[in-house]
């Protein structure tokens, strides 16, 4: 019998990305939307149209699951209003269906003054508004495992290789037709990143092995570690071209914050470019084995060409353990 997932908010980036590989894997998917999806699901995939604010309709989509995937991500904007009653309306569904609850992590519990390396045990600082916002979440899904409520929270990187929306696209790529990248921080500074697809086959892994999870569990998931150095180089080999290499005028964002508050949201997040970090990814594996892993080159150049307005790409695409 099909084991069967409920992912919440699935026209999203990780979304997405999660029930296609759900979905490859031979799982039953559940795909909640609160609008059509812009583009046809897998065959098989079915299709809950509510809003996930309706707790009612999120537990009735739940019934019967193995897993929920919490992938709703609100707008930066709007998280302090959005996030603690979608998680309630998250946590409602899993008590009621028994479902394992997993939960796409950030490091933005670790504060702005993070340590360049991120384990399970790393002490978390709720120094910056996201912090405190995502320490409080995660809180509630440790406070829920009481009430008889599993959940584990996979933690990774910035995510990129999924369209639009990230800082891949809308500012490190947003120029490259122009023959230029722009780099968020310093050259010499590491910096975690999650290819999706990859990071999607790791939720499924995991929620496969859930019978071995600890009531509520946390997992990092190291995916890949570059500096700008080192992106910037996987970028001209991808294009086969030099690239002009560009850092962002983080002042002008500072002066256009006050007039768009998502420029204020962004500044906030200036030091995970300043602070180098990567995860520790060592309990992850001793769970599920050898994780996915897309070669550098091959994973930008997938990304690349999934943008909105795909760049013109030449020259081999040379595989990079990363």
């Amino acid at each position: 019998m099909k084991s069967t997932v409920l992912v919440l908010g699935a026209n999203g980036r990780i979304g997405g990305a999660l029930v296609g590989a759900f979905s490859a894997a031979g799982w039953a998917v559940r795909a909640q939307v609160r609008r059509p999806p812009p583009e046809p699901m897998p065959a098989g995939v079915s299709i809950v149209t509510c809003d996930a604010l309706d707790a009612a309709a999120i537990a009735q989509a739940a019934q019967g699951a193995d897993v929920i995937v919490h992938a709703l991500n609100p707008d930066y904007t709007k998280w302090d209003a959005l996030v603690p009653p979608l998680t309630a309306s998250v946590l409602a569904a899993a008590r009621a269906s028994g479902a394992l609850l997993m939960l796409p992590g950030n490091v933005y519990n670790f504060g702005s003054e993070l340590p360049p390396v991120l384990s399970e045990s790393t002490p978390e600082v709720g120094n910056t508004p996201k912090a405190r916002v995502r320490i409080e979440l995660e809180k509630q899904l440790r406070d829920a495992a009481r009430d008889g409520v599993r959940s584990v929270v996979i933690r990774a990187g910035d995510f990129f290789g999924a369209g639009s929306g990230s800082w891949f696209d809308l500012v490190i790529a947003k120029d490259l037709r122009r023959g230029r990248i722009v780099l968020p921080g310093p050259d010499d500074v590491a910096h975690a990143w999650a290819y999706l697809p990859d990071l999607a086959r790791v939720f499924v892994a995991v929620a496969e092995q859930r019978a071995r999870l600890a009531r509520c569990a946390t997992l990092h998931y190291a995916g890949l570690t570059l500096t700008g150095v080192e992106l910037a180089a996987a970028f001209e080999r991808v294009c086969g071209r030099p690239l002009e290499r560009r850092q962002l005028p983080w002042w002008l964002l500072r002066l256009g914050a006050p007039f768009v508050p998502m420029l204020g949201a962004l500044c906030e997040m200036r030091y995970l470019w300043r602070r180098p970090h990567r995860l520790d990814d060592t309990r992850l594996r001793a769970l599920i084995g050898d994780l996915p892993v897309t070669g550098l080159d091959a994973a930008l150049r997938s990304a690349l060409g999934l943008l909105a307005d795909p760049p013109a790409l030449g020259g081999p695409a040379v595989s990079q353990a990363g």
